[in-house]
């Protein structure tokens, strides 16, 4: 058993390594330094992916049976020493008990299930003249490039696919949250062959090296979209594939017929699931007249039963912001609602002292046009927006340059599932959110993304298409 509270180290080719420079880590819900990671830079990474370029032949070659077995082993070592995997996330990240039993537990489902998937050859054609045959064919050296918002489990959406269709991989975890995807790493070691899988901690710098390195064929990146317009950018130096998960600014549509004290807590949590930390939060959240005031009302009871507090402390239910920079980023937020004059009915202050902590914000109906609607606030803030027309409110939607998902909540599902069709965004779920699963693809559209993840989609993305035609003549 390795233990997941020290000793954080890169994973090269079979071997952990240390760098000359190193970065701290610090809790979100204390501001302290507890522990320290490598920092690597542009030389380590010309090792690890000659690493990946050197174990690339014989991973490919690998039976594809052999690679699923292996995928699927690293989800029983994630399993193997799960409860350590969660208090380390939960003092890494800051995301309560709940949060990290869910982001833990779906690594280990997500390497099982995405181990059972297989693209298999298509024949396109099978005449008289010829047979054509379409297979898929691994890239080579990947990278991926995964947030802190979910360090681990978005790791694992890479790591999984990528090493499944026969890739070698380097991966680069948030510098804010290193430490769950380093461990992983060096449990990968008595897993992969050397090379296979390669992990390395770093800063911006390392970040910006791999998307321009001309020995990686993909970069997978989860991120802002300014950075992921960054990383498209330059990957085009050498036609890197890419896939980008981008921000949203997600709309909920709420129609009439709701009964607003059950939908309530199921609004509360599209919006505030891992304090808003989170790609597809609810950000918008659009109600109609006729239910606004006891929607609203209903919200505000149902904050007061949530706890926000220090992950690791029993009962709490949702723990800081992750990292400084995003903290005064929110506040900055909070200030200019505050500034326009928009009416917030429960929050809005930062909480003294240790801990990057805000509270549970609700802002009542601010301007179509403020700061508040039209940003990503990735933090505990939501405005809760009127109206009246179907197509006034689809409009308000979609006037938006992301397009990640949405919800529309309503008794009418007929009703619903038409607005959904009219909606600009990857992923629309109808009474209900973040429905997630290794078979279901997932991908934004306009500026929250090129490309998808999970699915037998997600899959491919890995891979080049390869077409192969023979002939039935005599030669």
């Amino acid at each position: 058993m390795i233990d997941l509270h020290a000793n954080y180290r890169n994973s090269v080719e079979g071997r952990l390594l240390e760098t000359a420079r190193t970065m701290q880590v610090i809790n979100p819900a204390t501001e302290e330094v507890f522990a320290s990671v490598p920092d690597a830079g542009a030389g380590d990474l010309d090792v690890a992916v000659a690493a990946a370029q050197r174990a690339f032949p014989a991973w490919r070659d690998t039976p594809l049976a052999e690679r699923q077995r292996l995928v699927a082993k690293l989800g029983d070592a994630i399993e193997a020493h799960a409860e350590d995997f969660m208090r380390l996330l939960t003092r890494e990240q800051g995301k309560a008990r709940a949060g990290a039993e869910w982001e833990i537990g779906g690594s280990i489902a997500w390497c099982r299930a995405i181990a059972t998937q297989e693209l298999k050859p298509e024949v396109v054609e099978d005449s008289a003249e010829r047979t054509v045959i379409t297979e898929r064919a691994p890239l080579g050296v990947v990278a991926a490039i995964t947030p802190w918002n979910f360090p681990l489990l978005l790791a694992v959406w890479k790591v999984a696919p990528a090493l499944v269709a026969g890739n070698t991989m380097v991966l680069k975890p948030s510098p804010f949250t290193p430490l769950c995807t380093l461990k992983m790493g060096e449990l990968a070691l008595s897993i992969f062959p050397p090379g296979v899988l390669n992990v390395l901690s770093g800063g911006d710098a390392l970040g910006e090296a791999m998307t321009r390195h001309a020995d990686i064929a993909k970069i997978s990146f989860t991120g802002s979209s300014a950075t992921g317009q960054k990383i498209m950018a330059a990957a085009s130096g050498n036609l890197k594939r890419i896939t980008l998960e981008l921000g949203g600014n997600d709309p909920a549509i709420v129609l009439p017929d709701v009964n607003p004290e059950a939908i309530a807590k199921d609004l509360f949590w599209a919006a505030f699931q891992n304090s808003a930390q989170f790609c597809v939060a609810a950000k918008r959240l659009y109600i109609h007249d006729d239910v606004y005031d006891a929607v609203r009302d209903a919200m505000v009871a149902y904050s007061k039963t949530v706890s926000v507090g220090d992950g690791a402390q029993q009962g709490v239910d949702l723990g800081p912001i992750q990292n400084r920079m995003q903290f005064e980023k929110v506040k900055d937020l909070l200030a200019d609602t505050k500034r326009i004059g928009a009416k917030i009915i429960c929050g809005g202050e930062a909480q003294e002292g240790p801990g990057y902590f805000i509270p549970v914000t609700l802002v009542d109906n601010p301007p179509e046009d403020s700061r508040v609607v039209v940003e990503e606030a990735f933090g505990p803030v939501l405005p809760l927006l009127r109206f009246t027309d179907i197509d006034d409110v689809i409009a308000r939607a979609n006037d938006t340059p992301y397009g990640l998902a949405a919800s529309v909540w309503s008794n009418d599902v007929s009703a619903a599932r038409a607005i959904a069709s009219r909606l600009e965004c990857g992923t629309i779920w109808i009474n209900e959110v973040h429905v997630f699963g290794p078979h279901i693809a997932f991908g934004g559209h306009k500026q929250s993304g090129i490309g998808v993840e999970n699915a037998l989609e997600g899959l491919a993305e890995y891979t080049n298409p390869r077409t192969i035609t023979i002939s039935k003549r005599v030669a």
